[in-house]
């Protein structure tokens, strides 16, 4: 597939690298031609030094030929004229632009990304994302990733194997045969740096980090089974009045009016903003590495603080701080990947890349077949996938026992008119089930092609 990427910074990256790695024939754009020098230094792609909204780079990237335009610039605007060029001028088929000014996203405006306005195919918003992330972390404090699939019924839970973890060195077929009723099964380990997809007679071990796809019904139990009983927060204090701070914060005003929010936001007027803006949560003007304006904001008290500002140093800093101060827990908000190294030696709990998560959001619409959703794990070393089975499928029709799935992919659960369905080996897979799975990078290709549309289908 031919895919043009305007945009060489982290997310287009990101892409790049995926898409390449997966043999597509993909351009890159940019303005800056050193960003452009290192990704065709470092990845089989080729790049264009230019403004990514011009037809002349456009058609020199070879947008004639494209299937499909990617747009994450940091600019909204040159994001949504590329994506009208393209379509007006090349007719490229798939639109995908990264749009991060909530006004253009307000919903009286709903109507303004389509084929007769503005067409865009999809329009993705890293701070809603994230700050979704954010909030998925916050309802189950004991995972350290949390992603729901098929309308909110399945989730994918990271949660680690702590010393006093019940279900170490315990085989996990008899995981299954102890807990008959539990809609859970682990799909995915990291251990020791590496990511390997379990088998029936595997053990988990002190260290782990389990993913567990699982029936949304069951998360707590799950959580509980793996000895994970940390309660919700029910004092919170965010470092960083930005998007994606104001969203975490309208949404638990909104669905957890219990839970006291405080807010530190450095900007003076961004801080009399967000004020007005909220109903119950307070927020205080001034730094979130100021000693004293945490302790005005009860941070001893506090069960979380997230820290969600523009600067990495800051979030892990303040966090840090937090906890030291007496805050039972953090979360912090990391850009630069390079940094998740570093903090597995300091107190931090838990940490959101919004580079990984916007990549996540657009990856699932690249994947060809019948894929709904994807999110990519350990810097895409796997993917979560759900996909929806078709009457064409190989997997269709034969008892999970016989269907003998390539190396590197296991599935998780399945939803079938309406209800969770663990697999086991006398389950056999319908068409259009909704089926949730746990993918190495090797192994995606295979799942593209199980649930792809053959020629028969129609």
């Amino acid at each position: 597939m031919k895919v043009i990427i305007c945009g060489a910074g982290r997310v287009g990256y990101g892409i790049a690298e995926r898409l390449s790695q997966e043999g597509n024939d993909v351009s890159v754009i940019d303005t800056s031609a050193s960003l452009i020098s290192a990704i065709t230094e470092t990845l089989d792609v080729s790049g264009v030094v230019g403004h990514g909204a011009h037809p002349d780079v456009l058609a020199k990237a070879g947008a004639d030929q494209a299937e499909m335009i990617i747009a994450v610039t940091l600019h909204d605007e040159i994001n949504m004229v590329a994506c009208q060029v393209a379509h007006s001028l090349f007719k490229v088929p798939t639109k995908i632009a990264r749009i991060r000014s909530q006004s253009y996203l307000a919903p009286e405006y709903s109507d303004l990304f389509s084929r007769d306005d503005m067409p865009i195919d999809v329009a993705i918003s890293p701070e809603i994302e994230v700050g979704k992330m954010v909030l998925r972390r916050i309802s189950f404090p004991g995972a350290t990733d949390v992603v729901r699939f098929a309308d909110d019924r399945i989730v994918m839970l990271a949660i680690e194997c702590m010393e006093d973890c019940p279900v170490v060195n315990t085989p996990l077929q008899q995981l299954t045969e102890l807990f008959p009723d539990l809609m859970a099964t682990v799909t995915g380990v990291y251990r020791d740096g590496k990511l390997f997809v379990p088998r029936s007679g595997d053990e988990l071990q002190t260290g782990d980090l389990a993913y567990v796809v699982c029936d949304a019904t069951h998360v707590r139990r799950t959580l509980s089974l793996f000895g994970h009983e940390e309660q919700e927060a029910a004092r919170i204090v965010i470092a960083g009045g930005g998007n994606i701070g104001l969203f975490v914060a309208k949404a638990i005003e909104e669905f957890q009016p219990r839970t006291r929010i405080k807010i530190i936001e450095s900007d003076r007027e961004r801080a009399v903003l967000i004020a007005d803006e909220l109903r119950n949560s307070v927020v205080l003007h001034g730094s979130a590495l100021d000693q004293k304006l945490l302790q005005q904001a009860d941070i001893q008290d506090a069960d979380l603080v997230v820290t969600l500002t523009n600067n990495d140093q800051i979030n892990i800093l303040g966090g840090v701080m937090a906890k030291a101060l007496g805050c039972k827990h953090n979360l912090v908000l990391l850009n630069d990947p390079s940094y998740q190294d570093l903090i597995r030696s300091m107190e931090i709990d838990a940490h959101i890349n919004p580079r990984a998560v916007t990549i996540s959001s657009i990856l699932q619409h690249v994947r060809k077949g019948r894929i709904r959703r994807v999110y990519a794990v350990q810097r895409g070393a796997a993917e979560v996938i759900e996909a929806e089975a078709l009457e064409t499928s190989p997997l269709v029709g034969r008892p999970f026992r016989d269907l003998h799935l390539p190396e590197g992919i296991r599935i998780g659960a399945i939803l079938r008119d309406g209800k969770v369905v663990r697999p086991d080996g006398d389950v056999r897979i319908k068409a259009k089930d909704r089926v949730v799975l746990f993918a190495t990078v090797e192994a995606v290709r295979h799942v593209q092609q199980l649930f792809r549309v053959s020629i028969q289908y129609f």
